[in-house]
This record gives structure tokens, C-alpha cells and sequence, in this order.
């Protein structure tokens, strides 16, 4: 949960126990009539959030009920898939879009809602045009985007920069300028809990838009042949082993963890000087880091571009939302339900509100005036600038792809960051998994 999570963090509490039931109901078990059922995630605060939109629904509509069910994070995508698998999925699917969403899809489980947002086009507009790539599939809409959107961005320490008389680097090329500077100075440039795997693939992600464009990781999602070959993608593998051997990250960064925060420790105690993470860090940097966050040392910005490249430097990638699907199971009545959920419950005011105080960006336009009242205006005001703004807001890549392309990428990940395959032997073994 800690990643995919950053509300977590800023609370300071776990995934929660291993199962939590909110209600009683199972697989396909929809009550009377159009009551509808909604699996969703357990852990403070969201659990909490999402329990209160249900009950604010159920109480405003006694003829259209909703009866919720809360897991804990690996229990869920278990129960989820058993019961998909078994055409008995609840009515409202919570998930996170991109690859799961299309192994529904591909199954017939879930509804397209292409016509139902043409119908209802206010619900659409109201939320980040970037929040509906992970939604789509071959060009329809098969989810509703809620929650909060979390992109990946370049952390780093105000003081370390200071120490070396620089100034934050505006291009790949003064990235790879700094490293010795830092270097020379005892700080390590950057910090990276590699053992974890997925904290090397967002380096991966940034190089390969910021050098070739969105288009070619999209060709790998699309399953064309030999997409990892692209000479773009060789060239974004290549300068990624570049600053391994220059000595870019902290020293054995690949037994350094990322569930224990051990990278962002490295940043808030002054061992490292930058470290490319999730917004969702900012609460448990600010929490354990002393005085790093409330004393105005963390500093934040979007990747820098690669000189020469074609990517948007708007662009960013990350989680640019959570995501609710309506199983092609239910009964007619059900499925209203569902859609009369999305319309009037799914992010009002209240939940708004209710995100924003617990350190979260929601998915909605217009609430800058809401964000300049909280709690970390600043930070806040950056991650709604960075979603709302980017050109094209990339789902990461384990979570775009299936399950077993992303288990295959990861450890090819691994290997490549230990330096025991070449960009080119990556580039064939990805190749072999294209597609599955």
C-alpha cells in the first residue's frame, strides 16, 4: 500500500488488518432489488472516505442502495479476480485501471460507459482529461476515474544544493554534470531503494517519454512486435546505466528498501541529494523527517527534459487515478444504481474536502481555492499543476501492463540496474513478453 498510497503515509498508518468488512454481502450478491455492491480498499483514511460517500449516498437515496465492502490491498486483488473470474463481481469494481481494467474487458466483466459519459458530459468534464488514459480501452471508456491523482516528481534537498552552490538541473545533461559535484562533496546525488524494483522502473518511465515521446512505451501496450527495440527506448536504457557507473545513486542502493522509507530517510537526513518518488512521500517525509518538510528544505519539480528528445516536458507519469467499473453481471437495476452513484456521490464537495485534508490531490478541476486553504498549499498547488497540466500523464508501467508482462519487467528492471544485462539483452527478453 505504500506506494500506491500516499494518504496512507500522511496518516501514518498501514494497510489496515488483513481483512475488513464494511458489509456483509459476496460475490454477486446484490441484496433486493437495485442494491448494488461496491468492493473497495481498506486503510485510513481512504477506507474512511470512500465508507462516508457511501452512506451520504445511501441516506439521500432510500430507493437506491449501496452496500460496501472493504479489503486489505492483496487480499482484495485476490478476491477481486476469484470473483471476476467466476462472473460474480460485485456491481461497483474499485481498481487501478490501465492492465486489469483491459483483462476485464478483454473478459466481457465490465460495461462500457463510452455513451453513458457522452450522455451525462458534465460528469466527464469536471474531472483531469489525463485521469481517463487508464480508463480506456481500443477507445472506449470502461471505468469512472475517481479519488486522487499521483505522479512521480524530482525530490530534492534545498541544503545539499546549497552546500555545492548549485542550483536544480534543468536538463539530463546537468543531471549528469552534478553527480561528480555531489559526489566529490560526500552526498550522494541520488537516492534509490532498488531492492524494491519498482523504484528503478520510474526512471525508466521518465527517460523513455522525455527522450522519444509517450508513443513508445504506448507501442508496447499495444503489443507491437519489438516495441522495446525502439532506438529511443535502447537510448533511455543506456543513459539510465550511464549514471549507475557514474556513481549517481547512493552506495548499495540495491538492498535499500522502499516499504521501510529507507530512500526518503537518505533525502531528509542530508546522505543524498535528490530522489525521483511519488507525491505520496511528501506525508511520510514530512512526518519523519524533523524539521526537513516544515523548515522549507524539500524542494519539488517535474523530470527534466533530455537535450534533444521529443518528449513534452509537461508530460509526467505516476497513478492519475483510482478507478470504478460496473460489472456487466449486474442486474439493470444495479447498474443504475452504480451510474446514479458516479453522477451525484462519486467526488462531491465533501469528499473533496475530505481528500485534501488528509494530504491528497483529488481528480477534479476548479479546487485550487480549496488547495490554498489547506494544510500544504505549496505542495498541494504544485501536484494539481503537474496532473491538470500534463500533456500526457502516463499510468506506470506495472500497472499498465498484465500481470505477467509487469513481473517480467521488474526483474528485468532489477537486472538491468545491477548492471548484469545490456540495454539490448533488456530489450530482447521485454520483446519475448509483448502482448501476454
Amino acid at each position: 500500500m505504500s506506494r500506491r498510497s500516499f494518504l496512507n503515509l500522511a496518516a501514518g498508518t498501514g494497510a489496515g488488518v488483513a481483512l475488513a468488512a464494511c458489509g456483509s454481502s459476496g460475490p454477486g450478491q446484490g441484496g433486493g432489488g437495485g442494491e448494488a455492491t461496491y468492493w473497495y480498499l481498506t486503510g485510513a483514511p481512504g477506507e474512511q472516505i470512500r465508507t462516508n460517500t457511501v452512506n451520504r449516498f445511501n441516506k439521500a437515496n432510500s430507493d437506491s442502495q449501496i452496500k460496501p465492502t472493504a479489503f486489505e490491498n492483496d487480499a482484495y486483488k485476490t478476491k477481486i479476480r476469484t470473483a471476476i473470474g467466476a462472473g460474480q463481481a460485485p456491481t461497483i469494481i474499485w481498481g487501478w485501471g490501465g492492465g486489469g481494467l483491459k483483462s476485464w474487458v478483454d473478459a466481457g466483466q465490465v460495461d462500457d460507459l463510452t455513451d453513458w459519459f457522452a450522455q451525462n458530459a458534465a460528469v466527464k468534464d469536471r474531472l483531469f482529461p489525463s485521469s481517463f488514459g487508464a480508463a480506456t480501452v481500443n477507445g472506449k471508456i470502461y471505468a469512472m476515474p475517481c479519488e486522487t491523482v499521483e505522479p512521480i516528481v524530482l525530490f530534492y534537498d534545498k541544503r545539499a544544493f546549497d552546500k555545492i552552490k548549485a542550483v536544480p538541473p534543468q536538463s539530463w545533461g546537468e543531471i549528469m554534470a552534478l553527480v561528480p559535484k555531489f559526489n566529490a562533496a560526500g552526498i550522494a546525488p541520488f537516492s534509490l531503494a532498488g531492492q524494491s524494483r519498482w523504484t528503478n522502473m520510474m526512471w525508466l518511465e521518465f527517460l523513455f517519454d522525455r527522450i522519444g515521446g509517450p508513443e513508445v512505451f504506448q507501442a508496447v501496450f499495444d503489443g507491437e512486435k519489438g516495441a522495446w527495440s525502439n532506438p529511443a527506448a535502447l537510448d533511455a536504457l543506456t543513459k539510465v546505466q550511464d549514471l549507475i557507473k557514474a556513481n549517481g545513486f547512493v552506495k548499495g542502493f540495491s538492498s535499500v528498501v522502499a516499504d521501510a522509507n529507507a530512500d526518503q530517510a537518505l533525502l531528509y537526513t542530508g546522505k543524498a541529494a535528490m530522489m525521483l518518488h511519488g507525491t505520496w512521500t511528501y506525508g511520510s517525509m514530512a512526518e519523519e523527517g524533523g524539521d526537513f518538510v516544515s523548515g522549507g528544505n524539500l524542494g519539488f519539480m517535474n523530470f527534466p527534459p533530455v537535450e534533444g528528445g521529443k518528449g513534452d516536458p509537461s508530460n509526467t507519469v505516476g497513478n492519475p487515478g483510482q478507478y470504478l467499473a460496473i460489472s456487466s453481471k449486474a442486474t439493470a437495476e444495479q447498474k443504475e444504481t452504480a451510474k446514479k452513484f458516479f453522477s451525484t456521490a462519486v467526488l462531491d464537495d465533501t469528499e473533496i474536502t475530505e481528500w485534501l485534508d488528509t494530504g491528497g490531490v483529488p481528480i477534479v478541476k476548479g479546487s485550487e481555492s480549496k488547495i490554498s486553504s489547506s494544510k500544504a498549499p505549496e505542495f498541494l498547488t504544485f501536484v494539481n499543476e503537474t496532473a491538470s497540466k500534463a500533456k500526457v500523464f502516463a499510468q506506470s508501467w506495472d500497472q499498465a501492463l498484465s500481470p505477467t508482462a509487469a513481473e517480467k519487467l521488474l526483474d528485468n528492471i532489477a537486472k538491468l540496474f545491477q548492471l548484469s544485462i545490456t540495454p539490448q539483452q533488456y530489450a530482447d527478453n521485454m520483446n519475448q513478453v509483448i502482448g501476454q
